[in-house]
Protein backbone atom coordinates (compact mmCIF):
# COMPACT_ATOMS: atom_id res chain seq x y z
CA UNK A 1 0.00 0.00 0.00
CA UNK A 2 2.61 2.52 0.47
CA UNK A 3 4.05 1.87 -2.75
CA UNK A 4 0.67 3.19 -4.64
CA UNK A 5 0.67 5.97 -1.84
CA UNK A 6 4.18 6.75 -2.93
CA UNK A 7 3.19 6.62 -6.89
CA UNK A 8 0.08 8.91 -6.08
CA UNK A 9 2.56 11.46 -4.80
CA UNK A 10 4.43 11.29 -7.74
CA UNK A 11 2.10 11.48 -10.26
CA UNK A 12 0.31 14.54 -8.05
CA UNK A 13 3.69 16.21 -8.67
CA UNK A 14 4.43 15.59 -11.79
CA UNK A 15 0.95 16.16 -13.25
CA UNK A 16 2.61 19.26 -15.64
CA UNK A 17 4.40 16.19 -17.26
CA UNK A 18 1.69 14.46 -18.98
CA UNK A 19 2.71 12.88 -22.75
CA UNK A 20 0.62 12.52 -25.11
CA UNK A 21 -0.68 9.29 -26.36
CA UNK A 22 1.33 6.81 -27.64
CA UNK A 23 0.85 3.59 -28.64
CA UNK A 24 3.39 0.49 -27.62
CA UNK A 25 5.16 -1.61 -29.81
CA UNK A 26 3.43 -5.32 -29.75
CA UNK A 27 5.36 -7.53 -27.40
CA UNK A 28 7.59 -5.25 -25.48
CA UNK A 29 7.32 -4.17 -22.13
CA UNK A 30 10.00 -1.53 -21.86
CA UNK A 31 10.26 -0.01 -25.08
CA UNK A 32 11.76 3.82 -26.20
CA UNK A 33 7.93 4.81 -26.19
CA UNK A 34 6.81 3.61 -22.59
CA UNK A 35 6.26 5.66 -19.73
CA UNK A 36 9.32 4.88 -16.54
CA UNK A 37 7.71 2.28 -14.32
CA UNK A 38 7.62 4.88 -11.91
CA UNK A 39 5.12 6.84 -13.82
CA UNK A 40 2.72 4.42 -15.31
CA UNK A 41 -0.85 3.64 -14.34
CA UNK A 42 -1.20 0.20 -12.68
CA UNK A 43 -4.73 -0.62 -13.65
CA UNK A 44 -6.70 -4.18 -13.18
CA UNK A 45 -10.00 -5.01 -14.89
CA UNK A 46 -13.21 -6.23 -14.00
CA UNK A 47 -16.35 -7.80 -16.27
CA UNK A 48 -14.61 -9.21 -19.44
CA UNK A 49 -17.21 -10.46 -21.50
CA UNK A 50 -17.91 -7.50 -23.93
CA UNK A 51 -17.11 -3.68 -23.57
CA UNK A 52 -14.77 -4.97 -20.69
CA UNK A 53 -12.12 -6.12 -23.18
CA UNK A 54 -12.64 -3.25 -25.85
CA UNK A 55 -12.26 -0.82 -23.12
CA UNK A 56 -8.88 -2.66 -22.29
CA UNK A 57 -7.41 -2.40 -25.77
CA UNK A 58 -7.72 1.21 -25.25
CA UNK A 59 -5.94 1.02 -22.44
CA UNK A 60 -3.22 -1.65 -23.20
CA UNK A 61 -2.46 1.02 -26.16
CA UNK A 62 -2.26 3.90 -23.78
CA UNK A 63 2.08 4.01 -22.92
CA UNK A 64 1.40 5.37 -19.78
CA UNK A 65 -0.90 2.20 -18.49
CA UNK A 66 0.59 -1.17 -17.20
CA UNK A 67 -2.09 -3.71 -16.97
CA UNK A 68 -1.23 -6.27 -14.62
CA UNK A 69 -4.52 -8.25 -13.44
CA UNK A 70 -7.85 -8.82 -14.99
CA UNK A 71 -11.08 -10.14 -13.19
CA UNK A 72 -14.35 -12.16 -14.34
CA UNK A 73 -16.69 -14.96 -13.22
CA UNK A 74 -16.35 -16.95 -16.63
CA UNK A 75 -13.26 -18.77 -16.80
CA UNK A 76 -13.23 -18.84 -20.71
CA UNK A 77 -13.52 -14.44 -20.93
CA UNK A 78 -10.84 -14.59 -18.31
CA UNK A 79 -8.26 -16.47 -19.96
CA UNK A 80 -8.75 -15.01 -23.46
CA UNK A 81 -8.31 -11.47 -21.41
CA UNK A 82 -5.38 -12.58 -19.74
CA UNK A 83 -4.12 -14.10 -23.11
CA UNK A 84 -4.58 -10.89 -25.06
CA UNK A 85 -3.06 -8.38 -21.74
CA UNK A 86 -0.32 -11.37 -21.98
CA UNK A 87 0.02 -10.59 -25.85
CA UNK A 88 0.76 -6.99 -25.74
CA UNK A 89 3.46 -6.90 -23.24
CA UNK A 90 5.15 -10.02 -24.33
CA UNK A 91 4.67 -12.10 -21.03
CA UNK A 92 2.81 -13.67 -19.28
CA UNK A 93 2.54 -11.45 -16.00
CA UNK A 94 -1.14 -10.61 -16.06
CA UNK A 95 -2.77 -11.94 -12.93
CA UNK A 96 -6.35 -13.49 -12.94
CA UNK A 97 -9.04 -13.04 -10.47
CA UNK A 98 -12.22 -14.22 -9.64
CA UNK A 99 -13.80 -12.41 -6.79
CA UNK A 100 -12.81 -8.26 -7.08
CA UNK A 101 -12.22 -8.02 -3.43
CA UNK A 102 -9.42 -10.26 -3.90
CA UNK A 103 -8.15 -8.22 -6.88
CA UNK A 104 -8.60 -4.75 -5.28
CA UNK A 105 -6.31 -6.02 -2.15
CA UNK A 106 -3.24 -6.84 -3.95
CA UNK A 107 -2.35 -3.28 -2.86
CA UNK A 108 -0.20 -1.71 -6.12
CA UNK A 109 -3.17 -1.06 -8.07
CA UNK A 110 -4.04 2.68 -8.66
CA UNK A 111 -7.46 2.22 -11.11
CA UNK A 112 -9.93 -0.03 -12.32
CA UNK A 113 -11.47 -0.23 -15.01
CA UNK A 114 -15.08 -2.11 -14.31
CA UNK A 115 -17.34 -3.49 -17.36
CA UNK A 116 -20.68 -5.75 -15.46
CA UNK A 117 -24.13 -6.20 -15.65
CA UNK A 118 -25.90 -3.18 -14.29
CA UNK A 119 -27.18 -5.18 -10.98
CA UNK A 120 -23.22 -5.25 -10.32
CA UNK A 121 -22.57 -2.01 -10.92
CA UNK A 122 -22.65 -0.73 -7.34
CA UNK A 123 -21.23 -2.96 -5.05
CA UNK A 124 -17.79 -3.42 -6.60
CA UNK A 125 -17.52 0.83 -7.63
CA UNK A 126 -18.27 1.45 -3.85
CA UNK A 127 -15.56 -1.13 -3.24
CA UNK A 128 -13.23 0.10 -5.66
CA UNK A 129 -13.00 3.43 -4.14
CA UNK A 130 -12.88 2.53 -0.54
CA UNK A 131 -10.26 0.71 -1.86
CA UNK A 132 -8.73 3.68 -3.26
CA UNK A 133 -8.11 3.13 -6.68
CA UNK A 134 -9.72 5.89 -9.55
CA UNK A 135 -12.22 3.90 -12.11
CA UNK A 136 -13.05 3.48 -15.42
CA UNK A 137 -17.02 2.43 -15.11
CA UNK A 138 -19.70 1.61 -17.94
CA UNK A 139 -22.92 3.49 -18.19
CA UNK A 140 -25.86 3.63 -17.28
CA UNK A 141 -24.38 4.50 -13.46
CA UNK A 142 -26.66 2.15 -11.68
CA UNK A 143 -29.11 -0.55 -11.87
CA UNK A 144 -31.40 1.39 -9.17
CA UNK A 145 -31.41 5.54 -8.63
CA UNK A 146 -29.71 5.22 -4.81
CA UNK A 147 -27.43 3.00 -6.03
CA UNK A 148 -25.93 6.22 -8.17
CA UNK A 149 -26.14 8.73 -5.32
CA UNK A 150 -24.18 6.11 -3.01
CA UNK A 151 -21.60 5.71 -5.97
CA UNK A 152 -21.20 9.45 -6.22
CA UNK A 153 -21.13 9.60 -2.24
CA UNK A 154 -18.52 6.65 -2.26
CA UNK A 155 -16.10 9.04 -5.10
CA UNK A 156 -16.58 12.37 -3.63
CA UNK A 157 -15.60 10.80 0.00
CA UNK A 158 -12.14 9.09 -1.15
CA UNK A 159 -11.34 11.89 -3.32
CA UNK A 160 -11.17 9.52 -6.23
CA UNK A 161 -11.43 9.81 -10.19
CA UNK A 162 -13.90 8.81 -11.90
CA UNK A 163 -14.80 8.82 -15.99
CA UNK A 164 -18.28 7.03 -17.47
CA UNK A 165 -18.32 5.17 -20.61
CA UNK A 166 -20.44 8.06 -21.52
CA UNK A 167 -17.73 8.50 -24.90
CA UNK A 168 -19.78 10.74 -27.15
CA UNK A 169 -19.08 13.67 -24.92
CA UNK A 170 -15.42 13.05 -26.13
CA UNK A 171 -16.42 12.99 -30.49
CA UNK A 172 -16.27 16.32 -31.79
CA UNK A 173 -19.71 16.42 -33.71
CA UNK A 174 -21.18 15.72 -30.30
CA UNK A 175 -19.64 18.57 -28.60
CA UNK A 176 -20.28 21.30 -31.73
CA UNK A 177 -23.85 20.41 -31.39
CA UNK A 178 -24.02 20.66 -27.85
CA UNK A 179 -22.00 23.98 -27.91
CA UNK A 180 -24.10 25.39 -31.06
CA UNK A 181 -27.45 24.82 -28.81
CA UNK A 182 -25.79 26.53 -25.33
CA UNK A 183 -24.77 29.21 -27.56
CA UNK A 184 -28.20 30.01 -28.60
CA UNK A 185 -27.90 29.41 -32.39
CA UNK A 186 -31.46 27.72 -32.91
CA UNK A 187 -32.77 30.31 -29.72
CA UNK A 188 -34.62 29.07 -26.83
CA UNK A 189 -34.94 25.39 -26.48
CA UNK A 190 -38.63 24.62 -26.46
CA UNK A 191 -38.45 20.73 -26.12
CA UNK A 192 -35.89 17.93 -26.74
CA UNK A 193 -36.43 14.56 -28.50
CA UNK A 194 -34.24 11.62 -27.28
CA UNK A 195 -34.32 8.19 -29.27
CA UNK A 196 -32.85 5.16 -27.30
CA UNK A 197 -34.18 2.55 -30.15
CA UNK A 198 -37.04 0.07 -29.45
CA UNK A 199 -37.13 -3.86 -29.04
CA UNK A 200 -34.58 -6.23 -27.80
CA UNK A 201 -31.52 -7.06 -30.28
CA UNK A 202 -30.39 -10.94 -29.91
CA UNK A 203 -26.17 -9.85 -28.67
CA UNK A 204 -25.38 -12.76 -27.90
CA UNK A 205 -27.44 -15.13 -30.33
CA UNK A 206 -29.37 -17.11 -27.71
CA UNK A 207 -32.87 -15.67 -27.47
CA UNK A 208 -34.42 -18.94 -27.93
CA UNK A 209 -31.76 -20.72 -25.24
CA UNK A 210 -34.50 -20.32 -22.44
CA UNK A 211 -34.72 -23.80 -21.23
CA UNK A 212 -33.53 -23.87 -17.54
CA UNK A 213 -30.70 -26.46 -16.65
CA UNK A 214 -27.28 -26.44 -15.42
CA UNK A 215 -24.87 -24.14 -15.84
CA UNK A 216 -21.17 -24.07 -17.58
CA UNK A 217 -18.60 -25.40 -15.83
CA UNK A 218 -16.46 -21.99 -16.76
CA UNK A 219 -19.59 -20.22 -15.30
CA UNK A 220 -19.69 -18.89 -11.44
CA UNK A 221 -23.24 -18.43 -12.29
CA UNK A 222 -24.37 -17.64 -8.05
CA UNK A 223 -21.76 -15.45 -8.42
CA UNK A 224 -22.78 -13.70 -11.67
CA UNK A 225 -26.73 -13.37 -10.09
CA UNK A 226 -24.76 -11.58 -7.00
CA UNK A 227 -27.25 -9.15 -5.36
CA UNK A 228 -29.98 -9.96 -7.95
CA UNK A 229 -33.30 -12.65 -6.84
CA UNK A 230 -31.80 -16.28 -7.73
CA UNK A 231 -33.26 -17.67 -10.73
CA UNK A 232 -32.45 -20.87 -13.10
CA UNK A 233 -29.65 -20.77 -15.45
CA UNK A 234 -30.01 -20.30 -19.06
CA UNK A 235 -27.76 -18.98 -21.53
CA UNK A 236 -30.24 -15.99 -22.67
CA UNK A 237 -30.57 -14.67 -19.45
CA UNK A 238 -26.85 -14.03 -19.01
CA UNK A 239 -24.08 -12.73 -21.32
CA UNK A 240 -24.71 -9.79 -23.43
CA UNK A 241 -28.44 -10.08 -23.41
CA UNK A 242 -28.84 -9.72 -19.50
CA UNK A 243 -29.76 -6.32 -20.37
CA UNK A 244 -33.54 -7.46 -21.75
CA UNK A 245 -34.03 -8.39 -17.93
CA UNK A 246 -34.87 -6.27 -15.47
CA UNK A 247 -33.49 -7.75 -12.82
CA UNK A 248 -29.95 -6.90 -14.34
CA UNK A 249 -30.36 -3.96 -16.68
CA UNK A 250 -33.35 -1.86 -17.97
CA UNK A 251 -34.12 -2.36 -21.55
CA UNK A 252 -33.16 0.65 -24.58
CA UNK A 253 -34.12 2.88 -21.47
CA UNK A 254 -31.39 2.32 -19.42
CA UNK A 255 -28.66 0.67 -21.99
CA UNK A 256 -28.85 4.14 -24.00
CA UNK A 257 -29.75 7.08 -21.34
CA UNK A 258 -26.00 7.56 -20.62
CA UNK A 259 -25.35 8.42 -24.33
CA UNK A 260 -28.08 10.13 -26.03
CA UNK A 261 -30.01 11.67 -22.74
CA UNK A 262 -26.70 12.40 -21.51
CA UNK A 263 -26.13 14.77 -24.57
CA UNK A 264 -29.07 16.09 -24.11
CA UNK A 265 -28.10 17.48 -20.54
CA UNK A 266 -24.66 18.48 -22.01
CA UNK A 267 -26.36 21.06 -24.52
CA UNK A 268 -28.74 22.56 -21.99
CA UNK A 269 -26.41 23.06 -18.86
CA UNK A 270 -28.54 20.46 -17.05
CA UNK A 271 -25.64 18.22 -15.96
CA UNK A 272 -26.36 18.51 -12.32
CA UNK A 273 -29.67 18.60 -12.15
CA UNK A 274 -33.29 16.55 -12.90
CA UNK A 275 -36.80 16.64 -14.17
CA UNK A 276 -39.69 17.63 -11.75
CA UNK A 277 -42.44 15.81 -12.90
CA UNK A 278 -42.07 12.10 -15.48
CA UNK A 279 -44.40 10.36 -16.98
CA UNK A 280 -44.64 7.44 -19.12
CA UNK A 281 -46.16 4.18 -20.69
CA UNK A 282 -44.31 1.62 -22.61
CA UNK A 283 -45.64 -1.93 -23.98
CA UNK A 284 -43.90 -4.70 -21.36
CA UNK A 285 -43.73 -8.21 -22.14
CA UNK A 286 -45.40 -10.58 -20.64
CA UNK A 287 -44.52 -14.52 -19.42
CA UNK A 288 -41.23 -13.66 -21.07
CA UNK A 289 -37.51 -13.88 -19.37
CA UNK A 290 -36.69 -11.03 -21.51
CA UNK A 291 -39.36 -8.22 -19.92
CA UNK A 292 -37.92 -4.94 -20.78
CA UNK A 293 -39.82 -2.91 -22.22
CA UNK A 294 -40.32 -2.86 -26.22
CA UNK A 295 -41.89 0.07 -26.59
CA UNK A 296 -42.39 3.24 -24.49
CA UNK A 297 -42.70 7.11 -24.90
CA UNK A 298 -42.06 9.47 -21.82
CA UNK A 299 -42.41 12.66 -20.97
CA UNK A 300 -39.51 14.55 -18.76
CA UNK A 301 -40.38 18.13 -17.56
CA UNK A 302 -37.91 20.14 -16.19
CA UNK A 303 -38.63 23.17 -13.70
CA UNK A 304 -38.02 25.67 -16.28
CA UNK A 305 -40.42 24.07 -18.37
CA UNK A 306 -38.35 22.55 -20.81
CA UNK A 307 -39.93 19.19 -21.96
CA UNK A 308 -37.86 16.09 -22.19
CA UNK A 309 -39.39 12.97 -24.68
CA UNK A 310 -38.17 10.16 -25.15
CA UNK A 311 -39.53 7.55 -27.40
CA UNK A 312 -39.21 4.39 -29.19
CA UNK A 313 -39.86 5.74 -32.30
CA UNK A 314 -37.47 8.05 -32.60
CA UNK A 315 -34.29 8.19 -34.18
CA UNK A 316 -31.31 7.40 -32.61
CA UNK A 317 -29.67 10.41 -30.91
CA UNK A 318 -30.43 13.51 -29.41
CA UNK A 319 -32.91 16.44 -31.00
CA UNK A 320 -33.26 20.24 -29.91
CA UNK A 321 -35.64 22.16 -31.15
CA UNK A 322 -35.96 25.29 -30.56
CA UNK A 323 -37.30 28.79 -31.31
CA UNK A 324 -35.17 29.27 -34.81
CA UNK A 325 -34.68 25.85 -35.54
CA UNK A 326 -33.40 22.44 -34.62
CA UNK A 327 -30.09 20.27 -34.43
CA UNK A 328 -29.84 16.59 -34.41
CA UNK A 329 -26.53 15.09 -33.73
CA UNK A 330 -25.98 11.14 -33.87
CA UNK A 331 -23.55 8.83 -34.32
CA UNK A 332 -23.59 9.02 -38.17
CA UNK A 333 -24.81 12.46 -38.57
CA UNK A 334 -25.27 15.76 -37.93
CA UNK A 335 -27.99 17.70 -39.06
CA UNK A 336 -29.69 21.55 -38.48
CA UNK A 337 -32.66 23.53 -39.78
CA UNK A 338 -31.50 25.41 -41.26
CA UNK A 339 -28.45 23.68 -42.54
CA UNK A 340 -26.56 26.72 -42.24
CA UNK A 341 -26.32 26.60 -38.80
CA UNK A 342 -23.78 23.96 -38.52
CA UNK A 343 -21.23 26.30 -40.64
CA UNK A 344 -21.08 28.74 -36.95
CA UNK A 345 -18.08 29.12 -35.27
CA UNK A 346 -18.27 29.36 -31.48
CA UNK A 347 -16.30 32.23 -30.38
CA UNK A 348 -13.32 32.89 -27.75
CA UNK A 349 -15.91 34.08 -25.92
CA UNK A 350 -18.64 31.98 -26.00
CA UNK A 351 -19.72 29.20 -24.10
CA UNK A 352 -17.09 26.25 -24.98
CA UNK A 353 -17.32 22.83 -23.31
CA UNK A 354 -15.24 20.53 -22.08
CA UNK A 355 -12.70 19.56 -24.72
CA UNK A 356 -11.55 15.66 -24.91
CA UNK A 357 -11.43 13.70 -28.10
CA UNK A 358 -9.80 10.69 -26.66
CA UNK A 359 -12.04 9.32 -23.78
CA UNK A 360 -9.70 6.64 -22.63
CA UNK A 361 -6.76 9.12 -22.52
CA UNK A 362 -8.47 11.79 -21.07
CA UNK A 363 -9.49 9.41 -17.79
CA UNK A 364 -5.45 8.40 -17.91
CA UNK A 365 -4.41 12.32 -17.79
CA UNK A 366 -7.28 12.98 -14.85
CA UNK A 367 -5.81 9.89 -13.13
CA UNK A 368 -2.14 11.58 -13.25
CA UNK A 369 -3.37 15.20 -12.93
CA UNK A 370 -5.81 14.63 -10.39
CA UNK A 371 -8.67 16.79 -12.45
CA UNK A 372 -12.00 16.16 -12.98
CA UNK A 373 -13.10 13.93 -16.23
CA UNK A 374 -15.37 15.20 -19.09
CA UNK A 375 -17.87 12.54 -17.33
CA UNK A 376 -17.68 12.70 -13.51
CA UNK A 377 -19.92 10.27 -11.36
CA UNK A 378 -22.44 12.58 -10.51
CA UNK A 379 -22.84 14.00 -14.27
CA UNK A 380 -23.15 10.06 -14.69
CA UNK A 381 -25.62 9.99 -12.10
CA UNK A 382 -28.12 12.42 -12.99
CA UNK A 383 -27.94 10.88 -16.56
CA UNK A 384 -28.92 7.27 -14.89
CA UNK A 385 -31.48 9.05 -12.53
CA UNK A 386 -34.22 10.32 -15.82
CA UNK A 387 -34.04 7.03 -17.19
CA UNK A 388 -34.77 5.28 -13.96
CA UNK A 389 -37.62 7.82 -13.31
CA UNK A 390 -39.01 6.95 -16.57
CA UNK A 391 -39.10 3.46 -15.43
CA UNK A 392 -41.07 4.31 -12.20
CA UNK A 393 -43.59 6.53 -14.29
CA UNK A 394 -43.92 3.44 -16.40
CA UNK A 395 -44.41 0.37 -14.13
CA UNK A 396 -46.67 2.37 -11.53
CA UNK A 397 -48.53 4.25 -14.05
CA UNK A 398 -48.77 7.46 -12.40
CA UNK A 399 -47.01 10.74 -12.99
CA UNK A 400 -44.24 11.30 -10.62
CA UNK A 401 -43.01 14.34 -9.16
CA UNK A 402 -39.15 14.73 -7.98
CA UNK A 403 -37.17 16.74 -6.29
CA UNK A 404 -33.95 16.92 -8.01
CA UNK A 405 -32.07 18.85 -5.06
CA UNK A 406 -33.12 16.16 -2.20
CA UNK A 407 -33.02 13.70 -4.99
CA UNK A 408 -37.01 12.11 -3.47
CA UNK A 409 -40.41 11.55 -4.66
CA UNK A 410 -43.06 13.83 -3.25
CA UNK A 411 -46.50 12.09 -2.21
CA UNK A 412 -45.74 8.56 -3.61
CA UNK A 413 -44.25 5.83 -1.03
CA UNK A 414 -45.11 3.21 -3.57
CA UNK A 415 -43.21 5.14 -6.30
CA UNK A 416 -40.68 6.15 -3.70
CA UNK A 417 -39.86 2.03 -2.82
CA UNK A 418 -38.41 1.48 -6.68
CA UNK A 419 -35.85 4.26 -5.99
CA UNK A 420 -33.78 1.20 -4.22
CA UNK A 421 -32.70 -1.77 -4.69
CA UNK A 422 -33.44 -4.95 -3.01
CA UNK A 423 -30.79 -6.96 -2.34
CA UNK A 424 -30.57 -11.04 -2.46
CA UNK A 425 -29.11 -11.63 1.07
CA UNK A 426 -25.94 -11.74 1.80
CA UNK A 427 -25.57 -8.53 -0.59
CA UNK A 428 -25.71 -4.98 0.71
CA UNK A 429 -25.59 -1.65 -0.45
CA UNK A 430 -22.25 -0.58 1.35
CA UNK A 431 -23.41 2.60 3.27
Amino acid sequence: MSGRISRRRFLGASAAMVAGPAIMARGTTDGPDRAEPSNRIVMGAVGLGWQGPANLRQFLANSEVQVVAVCDVDQNHLMQTKRMVDNAYGNTDCATYNNFEEMYARGDLDAVSIALPDHWHAIPVIAAADAGLDIYGEKPLSHKLAEGRAMCEAVARNNRIWQTGSWQRSVDNFRHAAELVRNGRIGKVNYIEVGLGRGHTDYAETVDQTEFGPHPPELDYDRWLGPAPEAPYCPARVHKNWRWIMDYGGGRIMDWVGHHLDIAHWGMGLDLTGPVTVQGTAVIPSGQLWDAPTEYDCTCTYASGLEVKINSEFRGGTRWVGEYGSIYVSRRRTEAEPSEVLEEVIGDDEIRLYHSRDHYKNFIDCVKSREETITPCEVAHRSASVGHLCLIGIYTGRKITWNPDNETIIDDPGASEMLSPNYRAPWELPA
